[in-house]
Formats: structure tokens, sequence, C-alpha cells
């Protein structure tokens, strides 16, 4: 079988990957591995975790159903992902100077996926991981002597203040620079203090560094053969390698999880409003081509090039929609063991939200905190809600505010592969079902987050029905208890009394 274009540009070559042990990166190295299986090498930088060498915790991946068709098809290109010891928090990345020099006579592309995700992460840490572990990862790019490409994997959302997102780098008033020397005298105290000041207009510290580190990037170019790709929210894969294949409950995910276990009441989002979602394996399938595009142009553009990896303007669908059709998906394949019937919701009203979250997320947790106590048992539902509380607070700025992100670039890469290629590295979403890929979200998350087996659907609806009945037999008593109540205080049961006995 004859190899497609974008095969054969990457046969024999050897790449380096950061970020390889994330959930984008995971499907980033499976799809290397299958549908270009002609590559020499692929370097993966891997620290060492709980007492495990990066070789044992490779081996620990292939067992994922992440790489299961590898495992059935193709087993023997597991023997070309080589991990390098090392770390993005440490200088020079950690790695031996063995190492180094191996990457520096070999590697000719280079994906860096490492960064943090955590959006409630201190100044420090951001800036340290995602700044200047970019840094470090640009200082070992200049050291490599056959680099033809190196793609940096931004985010959509780093550019909270622009109301339209332009394939471009925009100027920033702070410099990465001043960052990256503020924090190594700088005690964590004193940052603390200043960074609610610094952020402005972001959110969190993960859009302010992303930001920053597209700065840093820009200053490395045309050096660097380096360009910036920018997805949206990444959510579970639609197709490839398997359906619905997901490892965390991050964003979407787990809003739809804590959703259908009835702990999640109310959110604040504004229905009307696009969700900015796109499938792993649409976006990993554009990382792969665009770094293809990249390694074939012969004059570099004068700016950086920049790709937000996001929806078309034709394919948009609302919160409101997503809900609604999730709901009905929930409905049809649930959790087991919910702690209430799902039926939540979406408002822009803060109080009506804040009322929700008192009424219907607290004083369920601590009623059945207490429960645990009275029998026993481990409490766990206030941790869980506190958990959940954070979580909404920190994805409210996202899902009130409207987004508009132009891909033209990224679009013009699909047009410009062959038909086979535009085959092996589906990038359109145009044509997903929005319904279909919600239902393996939802048993994506069930089945590899929670780890329920689809073997407990009738079960769990069993245990939906019971929650039914008992959600309407609570309602119906709270509102025999608030109109008795009324009745009492204002004397209008004994004014009925009076009328019933004349």
């Amino acid at each position: 079988m004859s190899l497609t274009p974008v095969q054969k540009w990457y046969a024999g070559k050897t790449i380096f990957v950061t970020g390889g042990s994330g959930f984008m990166g995971k499907v980033l190295l499976e799809k290397l591995l299958y549908a270009c299986s002609e590559i020499r090498t692929i370097y993966v930088l891997i620290r060492p975790k709980r007492g495990k060498v990066p070789q044992a915790r490779l081996e620990e991946w292939f067992k994922l159903p992440v790489f299961q068709r590898i495992k059935n098809q193709k087993p023997e290109v597991f023997k070309k992902l080589v991990p390098i010891q090392g770390d993005i928090t440490f200088d020079g990345l950690g790695i031996s100077r063995e190492d180094v020099e191996k990457l520096a006579n070999e590697a000719e592309i280079v994906f860096h996926c490492a960064a943090t995700l955590k959006l409630e992460a201190n100044l420090k840490d951001a800036i340290e991981m995602n700044t200047v572990g970019t840094k470090r990862v640009l200082d070992l790019c200049k050291q490599m002597r056959k680099l033809q490409v190196l793609l940096h994997l931004s985010t959509a959302f780093c550019y909270c203040d622009k109301e339209v997102l332009n394939e471009r780098v925009y100027d920033f008033h702070h410099s990465p620079y001043d960052l990256m020397r503020a924090i190594e005298w700088m005690d964590e105290k004193t940052l603390d203090l200043i960074t609610p000041n610094l952020l402005k207009p972001h959110p969190n510290t993960y859009t302010y560094s992303k930001r920053l580190t597209e700065c840093l990037v820009r200053d490395n170019y045309p050096q660097l053969p380096v360009c910036i790709v920018r997805p949206s929210i990444v959510c579970p894969a639609d197709k490839e390698p398997v359906e619905g294949w997901v490892d965390n409950l991050n964003g979407p995910v787990g809003i739809m999880v804590a959703g259908g276990k009835g702990v999640m009441r109310s959110m604040l989002c504004n229905g009307e409003y696009n969700a900015e979602v796109i499938p792993v394996d649409l976006a990993i399938n554009g990382l792969i081509t665009i770094a293809y595009t990249i390694g074939q142009m012969k004059d570099m553009p004068p700016e950086i090039p920049v790709f937000n990896v996001t929806c078309r303007e034709t394919k948009r669908t609302t919160w409101k929609e997503v809900l609604e059709m999730g709901k009905a998906t929930a409905y049809e394949y649930p959790f087991e063991a919910g702690v209430w019937y799902p039926d939540g919701g979406i408002t822009t009203n803060k109080f009506y939200h804040t009322f929700c979250v008192i009424f219907f997320h607290w004083l369920p947790a601590y009623f059945i905190d207490f429960l645990m106590f009275c029998f026993g048992q481990k409490r766990f539902m206030c941790r869980f809600q506190t958990m959940i509380s954070q979580g909404l607070e920190l994805l409210q700025f996202f899902t009130t505010r409207q987004w508009d992100f132009k891909s033209h670039q990224y679009q013009a890469i699909a047009k410009n592969l062959t038909p086979e290629d535009f085959a092996l590295f589906d990038m359109d979403i145009d044509k997903i079902d929005t319904k279909e890929y919600l239902k393996r979200i939802i048993l994506g998350g069930r089945q590899y987050c929670l780890k329920e087996p689809l073997s407990t659907l009738p079960k769990a609806r069993m245990q939906l029905k019971a929650l039914w009945v008992l959600d309407k037999l609570a309602k119906a008593f709270m509102i025999w208890l608030l109109v008795w109540g009324l009745l009492k205080v204002t004397g209008l049961g004994e004014i009925f009394k009076t009328v019933n006995v004349n």
C-alpha cells in the first residue's frame, strides 16, 4: 500500500514530544504511531513519578484503551516510542547530557504540548511551567541541527480582552522576560498579593501565562521554524482511537458527570452563546497536518504562523442546545449511583444561581455527610461540592461570554490535503452529529473515568426511575410545606377553617 503525502513526509523522521502523558499528548503519540508508522523514532519527555521510572510509566500507557488498536494491529511500532527522562520545570529540562546530544543530532520535529492546565494554579507555578518551561524547550530546539518544525500548543482563550480572535499574536503590555525574572526573586506571598492586578483582564493564571508564552515564542521566530496552535476546549474523542475516550473530568466532561449524578443543579451560563469545543481526535489531526504544512514550506512567512483549531462558523452549537441534548442523552444512558435525579439547568441570573447552589448543592451535601457521620462512614459530599463550586467559578468566565475565533488559516490546511490524507487525518467537524457525539462523551466519561461498564446500564436506569419518583415526592412535600407555612404565618388557615365550619 502506497503512502500518502503526509505519511511520506513523516517517514524516517525523528520526533520529540513534551506533554506526552497528558490527554492530548497520548492521542498525539497514538495517532503518529498508527497513521505514520514509518517514522524513525518518537522521543517523549517523561519524568519519574510515584517511584516509577519513565520506561515503566511508558509500559503502563500501552495498557490503556487509547493504545488498544495499535496493540491489536501494529504492536511492533511500540518500540519506536523512546522515553527521555526529564522534567519541564527543571533547568535544561532535566535531560542528561547524553540525551541532549542525541536530540540535538536527531530531532527534526518537536511537538511542545507540556503545560499546567490548572486554572486555579498560583502565578509562580503557572509561569514556571508554561512560560519558563517553554523557554527551556526553545533553548533546546536551538541546539537541534536538523529541526524542521517546532509546534507550540497554546489555547484559543489566551486573549480574553479580544472580541474577535484572529490567527496572529497580539502585543501585550506585560513582558514574559520581566515575569520570568520576577518569580525568581519574589516570594510567593508577595506574588499572590500582586496577582489580581497583574492578571486583569485575564480570569486566571493559565490564560495569562499562555498569553505571555505566545509573546516569548514569537520572539524566537524566524530564528526557529516555530508555529502556534490554539485549540478551543478539547473534549473526548469522536471516533479515534476509541469513541468517547477521555482520561480526565476537566471541563464539559466533569460538568456532564456532575449533572448526570445529580450533584450539580445550577450553572452560570448564557444558553444563547456558542459552546466552543472540539473533539481531541480532530484537534490532533490538525496538529499533525499543521506540522506537515510548515515543514513543506520553502520560505517561511514574515509573521509567525498561528492556527486557531476551533469550530467553523457553519458548525456552531449553543450551550442551551448542548444542555437539552445532553439531558436527553443522560436520561437514556444514566450514570450509576446518582445522588439525586439529574434535572439541573443554566442561568445568567447570579441571584437565582446562588439560591440554587445554597439549597440544591450545599444543603443536600451537608445532609448526606450528616447521615454518613451517623452511620460511621467517611464523609465526602461537602468536599466534593467544594471541588464543583471551585470548578464552576473558574468555568463561568468562559460560559458567560461570546467567543469569536477566526480559523481561516487552519481551515486552509484541510483544503490543501489530498483526498487520502483528508480521510486519514479527518478535521471535518461539520459532519459530526452533535447528539451522537454527546452520547459518546457521556459513555466515554462513564467507562473511562468512572469505570462504569456498559453492562450496568439496566441497573442505572432502574436507579434513575427510583430517583425520579423520589424527586417528585420531595418537591410535592416542599410545596405542601411552603403552602402550610404561608397559611400558618398569614393566619389564612384559620379563616379557611371558619369558612368551612359555617
